[in-house]
């Protein structure tokens, strides 16, 4: 497999927490919820707190989990079978940016790409996570997944 030359790796920053906030009440509540979803459900696996964060008919555009807030859960839960462990005071994920616009909230990540028969780390690239915030709740959610 060739190497990629001609990219920057994607960076994390140094306190993901801060990138959460906004002077705009309304993308800092949008914010606050997302920041919850990556940290107690996605980081810790608390996916028994999904129904503050999650809404009941939360549209999953993810090709591998159901829509429906118990349809995440049962993913997490059942398939991926995340157990839960404390939430963290700090954010562990590494965050490279988060952009709020209306209702929407984007939260992009490094991924590291590496050679499936060495390990080698071969580039870096970006994933995201987008949720569509409604009535304090996240409501619909796009990923870059691809079908398992």
């Amino acid at each position: 497999m060739q190497s990629s030359y001609a990219q920057e790796p994607v960076l994390a920053v140094d306190r993901p927490e801060a990138l959460f906030s906004s002077s705009d009440p309304v993308l800092h509540a949008n914010k606050q919820v997302v920041y919850h979803i990556v940290k107690d459900l996605l980081e810790a696996g608390h996916w028994e707190l999904a129904d503050k964060y999650l809404s009941q008919r939360y549209i999953q555009h993810n090709p591998n989990a159901a829509s429906g807030r118990d349809g995440v859960v049962r993913y997490f839960v059942e398939v991926r079978k995340v157990k839960a462990k404390p939430i963290p005071e700090k954010m562990a994920t590494p965050i490279a940016a988060v952009i709020a616009e209306g209702d929407l909230v984007t939260v992009m990540y490094p991924l590291p790409v590496k050679d499936k028969a060495t390990g080698q780390l071969l580039y870096t690239t970006t994933w995201f996570d987008t949720w569509r915030i409604v009535d304090g709740k996240a409501d619909e959610h796009w990923d870059s997944a691809l079908k398992n």
